[in-house]
């Protein structure tokens, strides 16, 4: 039992979270992030890169509450940048009229922080792929990254949203989607892809029974983070929809 203790507890800290802020000079922004490292970071190199994930956390939430995300992200060999969008300086997220075009310059700003994140870390971490990214966000978070990818940027690989509502997911066959969904909400007209558009571009849905949209964080149940933590881990494994 003592060497069972042990070795969790060798598990548990290899897991390390580095909290750093980067300023964006031209838009005068302190932008909060927080790196965790792929448990098998030895093995990245300038010759072979490894993977690097952009987390956005939900309106309200802080980036650094999406811990069992970055811990299952860091186990499949990525870098995880969790990002805080939200200063206090900033609008506050519109909650009336047409959402979509109220909420826009927030999924914008937020656009731009993610560009601008990738930009100024990619000269630092030369042992990461920083052109190949890996968008996952939750609820507003999840807007933001839709946003992003469709903007036709070339370095997004993948996009993952958890219960977002508003952005329609990027139609494009270069890049790969999973949305996972929570069942006390459902996502406006347009968000989601038809069945057609699903075969099409090669998009997943993953609905979860029982599931809440606001439990969809480290203070969530953990059956909860379980099952979007295997959708997360099967999808990016290349398992296909119908495994997830």
């Amino acid at each position: 039992m003592k060497f069972l203790i042990v070795l969790a507890g060798l598990f548990f800290s290899s897991f390390s979270f580095a909290d750093k802020t980067v300023y964006d000079e031209s838009r005068d922004r302190n932008i909060p992030i927080q790196i965790s490292y792929p448990t098998s970071e030895e093995q990245c190199s300038e010759a072979q890169k490894c993977s690097v994930a952009f987390l956005s956390a939900g309106y309200g939430v802080s980036h650094t509450k999406y811990s069992f995300l970055s811990k299952q992200l860091n186990l499949l060999g990525y870098m995880v940048v969790a990002i805080g969008h939200e200063l206090e300086s900033d609008p506050p997220l519109s909650v009336s009229g047409d959402l979509y075009e109220t909420r826009s310059e927030n999924w914008n700003r937020g656009a731009k922080t993610l560009d601008f994140v990738k930009h100024n870390l990619e000269p630092t971490y030369p042992k990461y792929n920083f052109n190949d990214l890996l968008l996952i966000g939750h609820s507003n978070g999840g807007d933001i990254s839709s946003w992003l990818a469709n903007e036709g940027k070339d370095y997004i690989e993948t996009v993952i949203t958890i219960d977002h509502r508003r952005v329609p997911l990027p139609r494009n066959k270069d890049i790969g989607v999973l949305s996972i969904r929570g069942s006390d909400y459902p996502a406006d007209d347009g968000v989601l892809p038809s069945q057609r558009e699903s075969e099409e571009y090669g998009m997943c849905v993953k609905k979860i029974p029982k599931s809440r949209h606001n439990d969809m964080t480290d203070h969530g149940p953990a059956w909860l983070k379980d099952e979007i933590n295997s959708a997360v881990q099967s999808y990016l494994k290349g398992l296909g929809c119908e495994k997830l």
